[in-house]
């Protein structure tokens, strides 16, 4: 018998699931010679804090040596689920048509912080190719 893991100690475990999948996907695009593109998302209304979102995206993908998608995609408000944003599934699809290798948002929280939904979204994503980052946590 298996105890089940805490929500805290699953988070990590999908953190380190994440970066897995993350330098995998970007290994590949490495070796093939091929910059690192990259689309922002957002959780914002139209205006300063978007902008302000989208720099701090643009900073980091700079410090990373990514390049940034001419589209960006957001939703706005308290996001529904995953499954219902309009923003998020454009990004994805996006990203899975080979215009990016992967999704840059701010945190994690902007996605989801329900762990199921996540492990399941970390599989869809990879399966497509698709990274998925995020700005790292302040300290």
């Amino acid at each position: 018998m298996t105890t089940p893991l805490r929500p805290s100690a699953r988070a990590a475990r999908l953190e380190v699931l994440r970066r897995e999948y993350m330098a995998q996907i970007i290994a590949v695009a490495l070796r093939r010679g091929r910059p690192v593109r990259i689309s922002p998302y957002v959780v914002a209304q139209p205006g300063g804090q978007r902008q302000a979102d989208l720099e701090l995206i643009r900073t980091y993908a700079a410090e990373m040596g990514w390049q940034l998608t001419r589209s960006s995609f957001a939703d706005v408000g308290q996001p529904p689920p995953l499954v219902q944003r309009a923003g998020f599934g454009a990004a994805c699809r996006y990203a899975a048509q080979g215009y990016a290798h992967g999704i840059l948002a701010i945190a994690r929280p902007a996605l989801t912080t329900d762990n199921e939904s996540y492990a399941h979204l970390l599989e869809r994503l990879h399966h497509r190719g698709v990274v998925l980052a995020y700005l790292p946590a302040a300290t």
